[in-house]
C-alpha cells in the first residue's frame, strides 16, 4: 500500500486535537519535517539514453537496405559508432538510398573486393558534423574517412542556400533532404552513390628497376673485349714463331 504522507498528518492532527490541543501543532511539525525528508531521500527517476546505433537509425528512416548490408559487413558501421562515442567531431553520413545503387551498373559492387567497399562507404563519411548550414565553410577539395588524395579521392562540396551540390569527378548530385541530425551526428539521403575517381584512374606503373645489372653486363663486355684481342695476337704470334721454326728446320735438312 502507497505511503501517504498527508493523510497521516490529517489522522495525526484529529487525534491529538481532541485530547490535546496545544501538542497538536509540535507533532503536526515533527510530522512534515519526517515526510519532507523522506521525499528528498527519495532519486529522482534519470532519463535513459542510450549511445547512437546509425544501423537503428537508418532502419527507421527506410529505403536504405544496401547501405546498412555494405555498413554492416565492412564494420564501418561499428567504427561509427565508437567514434560517435570517443569524439566531440561528430560525423557527417552521405546515405544513398536503394534506388540510388540501383542505377549503378550491374554487377558493379560485386566486382569490388572487401577493400574497395569499405573505401566507397568511408568516402560517404566527412570525420565532423556538418549541419545543412554550414557547408559553405568548407573547404575544396573536403577530406573523406577514405582518405585525402586530392587526385583519387577528391569530394568536392558547394552549397547555395539550402541546396548542396557534391561532385566526385565522376559523379554529381545533390543533398535530397536530412534525414537524421542531433548535433554529433549527421545524416543526408543523395540520390546518387559517390563514387571516388580511384576506382575508374589507372594505377600509376611502378617505378623502373634501376640498370645496376646493365651496367654490369657492359663493364663485363669492355674487359672482354681487350682480353679478346690480346688472345688474338698471342695466337698470331705463336703462328709466325711456329713458320719461322719450320723453315729453319728445313734449310738445315738441305744443307745436309
Amino acid at each position: 500500500m502507497p505511503f501517504k504522507p498527508h493523510s497521516l498528518i490529517l489522522l495525526t492532527q484529529k487525534m491529538v486535537m481532541k485530547k490535546h490541543p496545544l501538542l497538536s501543532l509540535s507533532l503536526l511539525l515533527m510530522v512534515m519535517c519526517y515526510t519532507t525528508t523522506i521525499s528528498a531521500q527519495t532519486p529522482a527517476p534519470s532519463p535513459s539514453s542510450s549511445p547512437t546505433d546509425i544501423i537503428r537509425i537508418l532502419k527507421k528512416a527506410g529505403g536504405f537496405t544496401t547501405l546498412i548490408r555494405l555498413l554492416t559487413t565492412t564494420q564501418v558501421s561499428t567504427q561509427i559508432n565508437a567514434q560517435l562515442l570517443n569524439s566531440n567531431n561528430g560525423l557527417t553520413l552521405f546515405a544513398p538510398n536503394d534506388n540510388a545503387f540501383q542505377s549503378l551498373k550491374p554487377g558493379f559492387l560485386n566486382s569490388l573486393n572487401d577493400q574497395q567497399k569499405n573505401e566507397l562507404i568511408q568516402f560517404h563519411v566527412l570525420p565532423t558534423f556538418v549541419s545543412i548550414s554550414n557547408f559553405d565553410t568548407l573547404s575544396n577539395p573536403v577530406r573523406t574517412q577514405a582518405g585525402d588524395d586530392p587526385d583519387r579521392l577528391a569530394l568536392n562540396i558547394t552549397s547555395s542556400g539550402n541546396q548542396v551540390n557534391l561532385t566526385t569527378g565522376v559523379v554529381n548530385t545533390t543533398v535530397g533532404g536530412s534525414v537524421y541530425s542531433d548535433h554529433q551526428l549527421a545524416i543526408y539521403q543523395v540520390d546518387k552513390v559517390l563514387l571516388p575517381r580511384d576506382f575508374f584512374v589507372p594505377k600509376p606503373p611502378p617505378p623502373a628497376p634501376a640498370p645496376a645489372k646493365a651496367k654490369a653486363s657492359s663493364t663485363k663486355k669492355s674487359a672482354d673485349g681487350p682480353a679478346s684481342a690480346n688472345d688474338s695476337a698471342a695466337i698470331s704470334l705463336k703462328l709466325k714463331n711456329g713458320m719461322w721454326v719450320s723453315l729453319a728446320v728445313a734449310a738445315a735438312v738441305f744443307s745436309l
